[in-house]
């Protein structure tokens, strides 16, 4: 029932797109014929409102996922390089929050682990609203950062990497179902922010899932049993996530395509010294606004992405 509500709702949207449509064309017509200028004004801000919605209408229409609906819980780790790496993906993190609120997007974080000196070295936020997962599945990869470092006395140019990760949040119902003797729970004290109830009570939640290695780990509710949800829910989009991935290696492996999925394969390039510009590896779209893309515009990028997975598939 939830899919047929989602499913009228997004019929009803063409349906109400196309009535517009006609009426701005009759509107016009007619004021073509009174010579009225201000009611062709007025049709031209119908107009260019109607191409924003039937753009944003076609552009969902590249998810065609069976999770792309759903919410995500996004991880970004940071790589080798120590502070500079560390650094980057708090960079990475602030993109993404940003984009999240630019769409309106709930976006909370569910665990933090800082850096030693600056940024951190990994986060899980979980983003709330619909197409979530959709979207930011287009980021999932390695993401490479060219700059001057500021963590350098000589001003030298480094390379950074972090690894992003991206899960769809599964509803408690879904097909994947976890045996909970192959899964350990481990309670104990949060570490960070989180106020004196959690520096005097067991809080946070580390679930490893035996069979695969997989660990999740959530510590920044104040509620022991809160924690334990999202840490389950974050548990059984990785599992999802793993039979994707699974199943698209041996796609590949029947098509005689090698799939490398190491630190080596940079999915997008971030330069910003010598010369700015953001590339994304799998599509090639380049643009040289590293600074809107590092403030969350990353609209372009992922389309992109998408577009290219379409005429491949």
């Amino acid at each position: 029932m939830k899919d047929l509500t989602a499913r009228q709702a997004q019929v009803s949207h063409w349906k109400e797109l196309q009535r517009r449509m006609r009426d701005a064309r009759d509107l016009l017509e007619l004021a073509a014929e009174e010579n009225n200028t201000d009611v062709v004004n007025e049709v031209a801000q119908e107009t260019a409102e109607l191409e924003k919605e039937l753009g944003d209408l076609e552009f969902n229409l590249l998810f065609s996922g069976e999770y792309d609906r759903n919410n995500a819980a996004l991880s970004i780790h940071a790589g080798a390089g120590g502070t500079e790496a560390q650094d980057w993906a708090q960079m990475l993190l602030r993109m993404y929050l940003r984009w999240a609120e630019a769409h309106g997007y709930k976006a909370e974080i569910l665990e933090e682990t800082p850096g030693e000196e600056a940024g951190i070295k990994s986060v899980t936020v979980q983003v709330t609203g619909e197409y979530a997962y959709g979207r930011l599945k287009a980021e999932r990869g390695v993401h490479r950062l060219v700059r001057l470092s500021p963590f350098d006395a000589n001003n030298r140019r480094h390379t950074s990497f972090a690894l992003v990760e991206v899960v769809p949040e599964l509803e408690d119902d879904t097909e994947i179902e976890i045996n909970p003797d192959d899964v350990r729970v481990d309670i104990y004290h949060a570490s960070g922010h989180g106020g004196q109830n959690v520096q005097k009570v067991a809080t946070a939640v580390r679930l490893t899932h035996i069979p695969t290695g997989i660990v999740v780990t959530c510590q920044n509710e104040r509620s022991q049993l809160q924690n334990k949800e999202n840490a389950w829910k974050v548990l059984r989009g990785r599992l999802v996530e793993k039979r994707i991935e699974e199943q698209e290696a041996e796609r590949a492996r029947i098509k005689g395509k090698h799939v490398e999925a190491g630190w080596g394969n940079a999915i997008r390039s971030y330069v910003l010294h010598p010369y700015q510009m953001v590339k994304d590896n799998r599509s090639d779209y380049e643009t040289s606004r590293t600074d809107l893309v590092l403030d969350g515009e990353i609209d372009p990028l992922i389309e992109a992405y998408l577009k290219t997975e379409l005429s491949a598939a």
